[in-house]
């Protein structure tokens, strides 16, 4: 068996494409994403452990894939049988847990044995983390999906040093309270010794929800629990690698890109851009709304003016997201019958997934970032617009229910339920004066490159306690 880690990392995905060869081989490369670049430094350094899905599916029954290794870590895989996705991911996960956390945007759904399936996965996982991890090792759980594993892993190893960060919202009490196993949830987070969230309200919901759900004491941010142990739950706002996107943005062929996409939209005089997972806590549908009632009054007119809506498919078998895709697609076509012209769209709309560069390039080539969540916990795509920016030109509009407007404030905040008032922010980052935007650009930049995501690791590391951090700290790429 090989040697236990000090720092083992629990995620529903593990950090790997498969990339199969002309010859049928199969490989593995890293995956674009702000976790793994945060975390693999610590992890190469510690020879840790990553656990998590390959994003396929086993027979019933069928054993685990070996562990193996990328770079310089290792990686545990978790099985996952078709019925487990379809009942753990798509059902409990994104039909019950994440409508609920995004402020039932879309009606969250619930099934007893969904979760069922959610009870079975989350122990599998807990259990694959308990053989990984050494005497004393850090133990770091990332996300909605795995909310059981910190008190299974516990029961399990209590040596363990434990820290749970959510990705997304911290429900108020009246939507948690909608849950019906709300109570096993708050006790499998509760079996960390720090609970990180986005935003300090998500902390504030996660104190009052253990007082209220559990009876437990509480003093400020800390949760004392019934056996003496302390529970400490803080905000640590996720961040990007900004290095990465600023060498992107710099080199000669993301430059020569960026001219081409507005040589080929026809050099329109202002460029918006959206770039989304499609999904309905995104505010597509606001967007293409305030966009369209902007043609419709003349305050906005194609040529001058061209939308490019990049929709990345998401969980394309959940029913909500069909429907959503079928009426997104409904108003794009809606306003380029009224308002395109011949070779000249008023929206250009990519139902695809595009790589970091071509992203990067987008961000350089378009005047106005619409990024308008009705719900997000942090939204990386605002960060990353802004750190393509190396020009310092070109207007954010934020919607004020996105983590990212707590330090983006400079960005021309929106609410996006405020369809008069969306229109309104939109023509102001479309008319602002240069000097503005130059101004509100650099004082983002400036924020970002002081809170990258290298950072955000380090201080829920070194919060979370142990040597770990420190390892962090003093390595670099």
């Amino acid at each position: 068996m090989s040697a236990k880690s000090s720092l083992v990392v629990v995620a529903n995905r593990l950090p790997v494409d498969r990339v199969t060869g002309p010859d049928g081989s199969v490989t593995w490369r890293r995956s674009p994403g702000g976790l793994v670049t945060a975390m693999q430094p610590v992890l190469s350094t510690q020879r840790g452990t990553w656990i998590g899905w390959l994003g396929d599916t086993s027979p019933h029954g069928a054993p685990a894939p070996e562990p193996f290794q990328l770079e310089d870590f290792r990686l545990r895989p978790v099985p996952l049988t078709s019925e487990e996705v379809t009942r753990y991911y798509e059902g409990f996960s994104n039909s019950s847990l994440w409508p609920l956390y995004h402020d039932a945007v879309e009606p969250a759904l619930f099934k007893r044995r969904w979760w069922d399936a959610y009870q079975r996965v989350n122990q599998r996982f807990a259990e694959a983390a308990a053989e990984e991890a050494a005497d004393g090792a850090t133990v770091w759980v990332q996300d909605y999906q795995l909310q059981l594993v910190p008190d299974l892993l516990r029961q399990m190893r209590p040596d363990l040093r434990i820290g749970f960060f959510l990705h997304i919202p911290f429900p108020p009490f009246e939507l948690f309270m909608q849950l019906p196993r709300r109570a096993e949830v708050m006790r499998g987070l509760l079996g960390a010794d720090l609970v990180g969230f986005q935003r300090p309200l998500g902390t504030r919901n996660f104190v009052n929800l253990a007082r209220h759900v559990l009876d437990l004491k509480t003093h400020g941010n800390t949760v004392l629990l019934e056996d003496g142990r302390k529970v400490v739950a803080d905000a640590f706002p996720i961040s990007i690698d900004v290095a990465e996107i600023e060498r992107l943005a710099q080199s000669a062929e993301v430059q020569a890109r960026a001219k081409q996409i507005r040589t080929d939209l026809g050099d329109p005089k202002t460029l918006i851009l959206g770039v989304d997972r499609l999904d309905y806590t995104k505010g597509i549908e606001r967007r293409f709304k305030a966009f369209r009632e902007l043609l419709s009054e003349g305050r906005l007119s194609v040529p001058d003016t061209v939308m490019v809506q990049v929709a990345t498919p998401s969980r394309e078998r959940v029913e909500h997201y069909q429907s959503l895709r079928n009426k997104v697609e409904r108003e794009v076509g809606r306003i380029n019958g009224e308002y395109g012209q011949v070779g000249v769209p008023a929206v250009h709309y990519l139902h695809q997934s595009y790589n970091r560069a071509e992203l990067t390039a987008l961000y350089c080539a378009a005047d106005v970032m619409v990024v308008t969540p009705l719900r997000d916990g942090m939204n990386l795509v605002a960060k990353e617009y802004v750190a393509a920016r190396i020009d310092d030109r070109g207007t954010l509009v934020l919607s004020e229910f996105a983590g990212a407007i707590d330090e983006l404030r400079q960005a021309f905040a929106c609410n996006p339920h405020d369809l008069d008032g969306l229109k309104q922010t939109l023509l102001r980052a479309v008319r602002a004066p240069e000097a503005e935007v130059r101004r509100r650009m650099r004082m983002m930049r400036r924020h970002l490159r002081a809170h990258d995501v290298e950072r955000w690791a380090a201080s829920f590391l070194t919060a979370l306690g142990g040597d770990n951090h420190t390892q962090l700290q003093n390595s670099r790429f």
